[in-house]
């Protein structure tokens, strides 16, 4: 068994139906079936700034130790109050798009942010409205609010909205966030980049490395992609929550393959070309088909500001791809079809959730149920990370690549150490 009793798989940056590009499904009711499906034990609420998403939070919510249960026929579900901000101003004569996800511990602090909000224009027309304030003043306020509340720069790479993004991005925390930068315990690696990744860089080494989906719906494809692992020994609770995440001291995350990600590499989508760092060196940054500027993706950008090496504090994750993007790997038809929801469910009937069979259920018991050699040996590379991934691009997401050679035995490298 790899996973423990004590652990709790948290996704705490997700979106409701308001947000653009989301879900019209995603109501509160199917977050809590899908996260269940998924061996999540823990969700954000997302959006808490749109007035009818919160006043649903506010009617359906529990209130117990600043985790907010929802109850229902499969009895209780916790979640904790988080929103995702669009932050787009100047600083230093340069536009700056940043997103943050941020958690807070009540609704009282809640309709605090939303009523200085309100001094600053709208918040009803997204979930994640867009606000001219920079990073500094952002972090500061929720400071002043409550000092419990916790900012955690979202997917951090990504070119347009990342802290680092090469596109309208900081180079350091403390460009981005000047005296407020203390306050930032925690940066989210976003599905592009991974903890090692990150860890080449001097200013995070004291940071804690945390992921979450990001997820605009609620299959579970998406949803829990990019997981939290916390410890629940001294049982849950926002204040606990909120001190592993400021002490570096939660047991680890889930990862995708960074080549997953939709800005892994350099490229043009438009193109349909993409490259490696070192390739992008050499045609200086331009795309060879029409000769403009490539958006220089994640890995290229981590290269450039890297400057240290992996400290030795070491902390478990996990490189994983979703249990349907394995199925459909193996049978070659889409994530969301009817022969693929088949097997997944067939697997879920046996086996209770998709992390258990990620990382838990054996070789052989996969067997027995599926009767499929290929697909177990995927499942069980998938489980050490080996699955090989065309790297994405420009907005493009990376692509699993059907390989049948040497899979590792189960009891070998399960997980990796950072």
């Amino acid at each position: 068994m790899v996973i423990k009793e004590s652990w709790l798989f948290a996704d705490l940056h997700i979106h409701s139906r308001f947000s653009r590009a989301c879900s019209k499904a995603l109501n509160i009711e199917n977050l809590v079936k899908w996260a269940r499906v998924k061996g999540i034990g823990l969700l954000g609420t997302g959006d808490f700034t749109h007035p009818i998403w919160l006043e649903e939070l506010k009617e359906k919510l529990k209130e117990e130790n600043g985790i907010f249960w929802f109850e229902d026929d499969g009895g209780r579900f916790p979640f904790i109050l988080s929103s995702e901000i669009s932050l787009i101003y100047t600083q230093d004569g340069k536009g700056r798009r940043v997103h943050l996800v941020y958690l807070a511990p009540s609704f009282e602090a809640v309709d605090k942010i939303n009523k200085w909000f309100d001094s600053k224009g709208r918040r009803d027309y997204d979930g994640r409205p867009i606000f001219k304030i920079s990073c500094r003043d952002f972090a500061a306020k929720m400071q002043e609010i409550d000092k419990r509340i916790e900012v955690i720069p979202a997917h951090i790479w990504t070119p347009y909205f990342g802290v680092f993004g090469s596109m309208s991005g900081f180079d350091s925390l403390k460009e981005a966030f000047g005296d407020m930068a203390d306050n930032i315990h925690a940066i989210e690696t976003g599905i592009s980049s991974d903890p090692e990744m990150n860890l080449r860089i001097e200013e995070l080494k004291n940071k804690s490395i945390v992921s979450f989906s990001d997820s605009h719906s609620f299959w579970p494809w998406r949803l829990g992609r990019e997981a939290t692992i916390f410890d629940t020994t001294n049982g849950i609770s926002y204040d606990e929550i909120i001190r592993q995440i400021r002490e570096n001291d939660f047991i680890g995350t889930v990862e995708t393959d960074p080549a997953y990600g939709k800005y892994h590499y350099d490229g043009h989508a438009k193109c349909d070309f993409s490259c490696s760092p070192e390739e992008r060196k050499q045609l200086n940054g331009l795309c060879p088909k029409c000769d403009k500027k490539l958006i220089v993706g994640v890995d290229s950008r981590v290269d450039c500001l890297a400057k240290g090496n992996l400290p030795e504090k070491k902390k478990l994750f996990f490189t994983l791809l979703p249990l349907h993007e394995i199925i459909s790997l193996r049978i070659g038809i889409g994530m969301n079809s009817k022969g693929c929801w088949k097997i997944y469910d067939k697997l879920i009937k046996e086996f209770d959730n998709e992390f258990n069979i990620l990382l838990n259920v054996g070789g052989e018991e996969l067997m027995n149920v599926l009767g499929d050699e290929l697909l177990v040996k995927l499942i069980m590379k998938n489980r050490i990370g080996k699955i090989k991934v065309k790297p994405g691009y420009d907005g493009e997401y990376g692509v699993a690549l059907l390989d049948e050679g040497v899979v590792v035995g189960e009891d070998e490298g399960q997980k990796k150490l950072f």
